[in-house]
């Protein structure tokens, strides 16, 4: 980490583009692995990467949080551990306000910073799709917090055992089916699950295999698929649904929402492009269109697929989905990991006013947890389920951890649990 007198150098002067940093707002995958690709490249420009929050979060592991197959410190290390020695500043602070042409951002604490190059890499939210108690009343899934809740909630109902409770997720995409998996095995006859998707089936964007192991996982756990079914309205103890029926209410303990995701970038003036949902329109060298100086990375960016090598590639287990426009990358954590590091090198030669280099997808399978100690995968020709793919699917993610001290650490305490 640089020290205290760099750090505020680096932030609140008023530096000039030449020895501005390289500043990087978001700090999930595709932001904190920019940081780290870019800090690796020799005579690396100053990084300063910010964030609201004071931990990386791995999501996909996120499910394996919830079960307690996983603990916390593993898949949500804090940025100052990791970042020590790196190269990159950290700064906890929201960016509200981009000003593209003095090369300037303004953030919620009131801050004004320079910058040389910027990167946005603000995620996604989730989206209500202004049903009615969605936001009120909705369990979420995509933080730390979110999982506390449902811990809480899931040995509640453990505890009182009471005959016909019911949880219901809404979103059968990878999210909504591998959280129903766990919640299932959680509860363990506790309460049932009820998936509830507006399409015709479960993991429409996923591969064949994975569908077919999933749906087998749901079958086994008796979670029940509710497909063609709309969510009109969400109360705190039912949900009000549409289906092939009918009109329905229906009653339940919790609704956990899984069903979409939205995307707002911060406010950039003149104002960028953006496409329906809000993605920032991008090159494939993940430049924005008519903004030189400023480039996007995963979820909140929309890359010109065409010549990307892009194919039509199945969905990670990295949180929610959204119905994306046909040439858009999928919004999970493969796309962003690959995009840092083509990002990375598209930084250094931007600097030093070199060409820059299209980001190329390489749809390496996907992989999907489907209940404590189960996972299924399939990349490359190859398919597996079972427990082999659970351990599989740790290992693919023990090696995409943030930083290799991160790594090494993590895998003492796996091995440490071993005999267990």
């Amino acid at each position: 980490m640089l020290s205290a007198t760099d750090h505020k150098a680096m932030v609140e002067s008023a530096a000039t583009p030449v020895t501005a940093p390289v500043v990087i707002v978001g700090g999930g995958f595709g932001g904190l692995y920019t940081a780290l690709a870019l800090a690796g490249r020799r005579q690396h420009p100053p990084i300063l990467l910010i964030d609201p929050n004071d931990r990386f979060l791995f999501l996909p592991l996120l499910y394996e949080l919830l079960s307690g197959e996983l603990r916390s410190w593993e898949i949500a290390p804090r940025y100052d551990t990791l970042l020590a020695g790196k190269g990159v500043a950290w700064l906890q602070d929201r960016v509200v306000r981009i000003d593209s042409d003095n090369g300037l951002i303004h953030t919620g604490a009131g801050r004004q910073l320079a910058f040389s190059r910027l990167v946005l890499a603000t995620g996604a939210q989730a989206n209500s799709f202004g049903i009615p108690g969605v936001v009120e009343h909705c369990f979420g899934f995509r933080t730390l917090a979110d999982v506390e809740r449902l811990q809480g909630l899931i040995r509640k109902l453990r505890e009182r055992a009471r005959p016909l409770q019911r949880l219901a997720v809404v979103g059968a995409g990878a999210s909504g089916v591998e959280l129903a998996c766990k919640l299932a095995d959680q509860l363990d006859g506790s309460a049932i699950v009820e998936l509830i998707e507006q399409g015709p089936g479960l993991l429409p964007l996923a591969k064949a295999f994975n569908r077919e192991q999933a749906d087998r996982a749901l079958q086994r756990r008796d979670v029940r698929l509710r497909s063609h079914t709309q969510v009109e309205a969400v109360q705190a103890d039912r949900l009000a649904l549409k289906g092939p029926g009918g009109q329905e209410h229906l009653n339940v303990e919790a609704v956990i929402w899984t069903a979409g995701l939205s995307f707002r970038a911060p406010e950039i003036h003149p104002a960028a492009p953006v496409d329906r949902q809000g993605r920032l329109l991008c090159q494939t060298s993940l430049q924005l269109r008519n903004h030189p100086h400023i480039f996007a990375l995963g979820d909140i960016a929309h890359v010109d697929t065409e010549n990307s090598g892009v194919k039509d590639s199945g969905v990670e287990d990295s949180g929610v989905e959204a119905a994306l426009p046909a040439n858009a990358l999928p919004a999970n954590a493969q796309v962003a990991f690959q995009q840092a590091e083509c990002l990375a090198g598209n930084l250094v030669h931007s600097l030093a006013g070199e060409g820059l280099e299209p980001f190329e997808f390489n749809d390496l399978g996907e992989m999907m947890s489907l209940g404590v100690g189960e996972a299924s995968l399939t990349g490359g020709g190859f398919t597996l389920a079972g427990a082999a793919a659970y351990q599989i699917r740790r290992l693919a993610y023990l090696a995409r951890l943030p930083g290799k001290a991160h790594q090494l650490k993590v895998a003492a305490g796996w091995l440490a649990d071993w005999p267990r």
